[in-house]
């Protein structure tokens, strides 16, 4: 038996009044999902444990099997991980956002204009990121560049008792009552203040604004942790497993955990992906022995931070037609399989942030007989199954039949 995990990002929403009353999964055109989903057990799962952030970090432990309670110190080292960061057991890491602030005389009167700076390209920001480093970098405190808006600061002896808020749950809001506050928050927020300086004449940013792009402004920093305790995989599910991401959190997760990761051409982390491409490297996967392949897919997470509801749309049917679509035409007559399919948490439209609710899973395994002719993979059919995973956890053993 081979197994697929494909999680899209942020992909359940709640009903919206310009969809009639309908979420974006119910208006998306996804004839795959929803054939499978009259032969699928289906029902929704609880990812973000209570009391615990509704991040992306949290909720893709979950849906990787491992208890968000027992494992989770922070966001950005999972990310570090992926970088190819050591981090020491004295180090914090903070994930730093290059993000767009209105100008304004003072730091603390700017407005969050938009948390990714035009959804920067990795090349640009690996620019910026050096030219930050170059003058931001001492004793204790190392800037290191990572993939399009999303870079990481290592802070040796740095305090994790720090209130930091992401940039995405800030959009189009004054500043002034979410910057760093705690212990060791005026070193943090130095940084950001002085980084506004070294962006603001960049040739980068003179580049992108004379393009009509949003410039880089400012770091942002949030997230912080210690370096991560996950057990492998393999030793926690006898699997052997690859994972599929242009994202270093889920990178980072997948080798934290003893996980093949894999690199696919023209991943970008937003709806500009290589849809294709994910399946087809996880057919490959598959093919040279892996059992397991966990494939991320970060767009209708970025649309739904960015309130755009067609292109949150679009991204589902992108899903649907070039991931699942390619994925099944590749397994097609190459044994059995089992696909479960579900996003990490909510990206709200309406709120254009995370939240904490359930979201709608479906396990699908090859040569399942019809279930219900009825059957639709959203939100609302999933609720009314009256089947609800309270341990996130706990489904990846559902899935793979240990209970």
């Amino acid at each position: 038996m081979k197994y697929i995990v494909l999680l899209g990002d942020g992909m359940a929403d709640w009903p919206l009044d310009e969809l009639g009353g309908k979420t974006p999964l119910q208006v998306a055109h996804k004839p795959n999902m929803d054939t499978l989903a009259k032969r699928s057990l289906m029902g929704m799962v609880k990812t973000v444990p209570d009391g615990m952030p509704a991040g992306s970090d949290v909720a893709n432990l979950s849906a990787f099997g491992f208890n968000p309670r027992e494992v989770y110190t922070g966001r950005s080292p999972l990310e570090a991980v992926s970088m190819g960061i050591r981090l020491s057991d004295d180090d914090i890491a903070l994930r730093c956002n290059l993000v767009t602030l209105s100008d304004t005389a003072a730091y603390q009167d700017a407005t969050m204009l938009d948390y990714s700076a035009g959804e920067i390209t990795t090349e640009e920001a690996s620019e910026l990121i050096q030219a930050i480093a170059q003058a931001l970098n001492r004793e204790g405190l190392s800037f290191y560049p990572g993939v399009s808006y999303r870079h990481c600061l290592v802070w040796n002896k740095g305090p994790l008792d720090l209130e930091l808020t992401p940039p995405h749950d800030i959009s189009g809001k004054p500043i002034r009552e979410y910057l760093p506050k705690g212990k060791g928050s005026e070193v943090l927020l130095d940084l950001m203040v002085k980084s506004r300086d070294i962006l603001k004449n960049h040739p980068v940013n003179i580049r992108r604004m004379k393009k009509g792009l949003n410039p880089a402004t400012s770091i942002w920093l949030w997230g912080q942790g210690k370096r991560p305790a996950i057990p492998l995989f393999i030793e926690k599910y006898g699997l052997c497993g690859a994972v599929i991401s242009a994202v270093d959190l889920i990178r980072g997760i997948g080798k934290a955990s003893g996980m093949h990761t894999v690199e696919v051409p023209g991943a970008t982390g937003n709806i500009h992906t290589n849809f294709k491409g994910k399946a087809m490297a996880a057919l490959d996967e598959l093919k040279s022995g892996r059992d397991l392949v966990y494939i991320h897919v970060e767009a209708p997470d970025e649309c739904g931070h960015q309130g755009l509801v067609q292109e949150k749309i679009r991204s589902i049917e992108l899903i649907d037609r070039e991931v699942l679509g390619t994925l099944l035409d590749g397994l097609e007559g190459s044994g059995d399989y089992s696909i479960l399919i579900l996003p990490d948490h909510p990206t709200p439209i309406a709120i254009r942030t995370h939240c904490s609710d359930p979201v709608p899973f479906m396990i699908y395994r090859s040569g399942n007989p019809v279930v219900d002719e009825n059957a639709v993979y959203t939100e609302a059919y999933a609720s009314g199954k009256d089947l609800l995973i309270e341990k996130g956890y706990t489904l990846m053993d559902m899935f793979l039949g240990n209970r």
